[in-house]
């Protein structure tokens, strides 16, 4: 089983216009919505391809009750999302069907208790047992330690299990002291994250200055078990896949 964990799960709702003009209003050609967040995102995609997804995080309120529902038609995938008082968010994307582009409007996501954080601590730690990998995944919601996927990294590097750490800004920064076998920050991100806007050279010196692995800033290795995708994009003797993305990307990546 692979973990995938989103503690800022949304609900994905997706507007299509003729066209988006400032201060007017629109009719709406299509209205889409389905569970979204990084972590699940990544539990479809591994399902899709034959392997069996244990998704967690945080899920509350109407919203959260949604996410829930649509998750049950998945097939491959499980429901271990943790409940919380606050109403899981919403992240709305409008298209443009005359340009083509996307406007992206994310929520903050609910304020999460210290129970409620601790009760997904062992949730988590439970959850470890059985997994095969871990993939952390995007922002945290108001409440959520600044320092918390470094601790969830600890805790799978202690079980033996290897992890992914997918986010971006401070809690990049202190997830990657925890030493995660993968992280996978974009461009903006990796310069965030080192300090360094010039060439890749650069970047990687300033990583070999603190210490870090040459070829990934705190990876030891891609880990098997994340099957033909992190082999496709992490190994150096294969070629990485290419696809065209879609304008209207699913607003939950955060």
């Amino acid at each position: 089983m692979i973990l995938t964990v989103t503690l800022n799960t949304a609900l994905d709702i997706t507007y299509r216009v003729p066209g988006l003009r400032p201060h007017a209003s629109h009719r709406v050609r299509e209205v889409t919505e389905r569970p979204g967040g990084k972590g699940l995102n990544v539990a479809r995609v591994l399902a899709a391809l034959g392997h069996e997804v244990t998704v967690t995080g945080f899920a509350g309120g109407t919203t959260g009750d949604t996410v829930r529902a649509g998750l049950t038609g998945v097939p491959g995938v499980a429901d271990a999302l943790v409940p919380v008082a606050g109403a899981t968010r919403r992240t709305i994307a409008v298209v443009d069907e005359r340009t083509g582009d996307t406007t992206q409007l994310n929520e903050p996501g609910p304020a999460v208790a210290p129970a409620e954080w601790n009760a997904f601590q062992e949730a988590y730690e439970e959850l470890l047992a059985g997994a095969a990998a871990v993939a952390l995944c995007g922002s945290l919601p108001p409440g959520v330690p600044v320092g918390a996927y470094a601790g969830l990294v600890r805790a799978a590097r202690a079980a033996g299990v290897p992890v992914l750490l997918d986010t971006s800004g401070e809690p990049l920064r202190r997830g990657v002291a925890a030493r995660p076998d993968i992280i996978k920050p974009n461009a903006d991100e990796l310069a965030e994250l080192t300090g360094s806007h010039g060439t890749p050279r650069g970047v990687v010196a300033r990583r070999r200055s603190w210490g870090l692995p040459r070829r990934r800033a705190g990876a030891v290795r891609p880990p098997r078990t994340f099957g033909c995708i992190v082999q496709r994009f992490f190994s150096c003797k294969s070629q990485p896949w290419r696809s065209r993305c879609p304008q209207d990307r699913t607003p939950g990546e955060r």
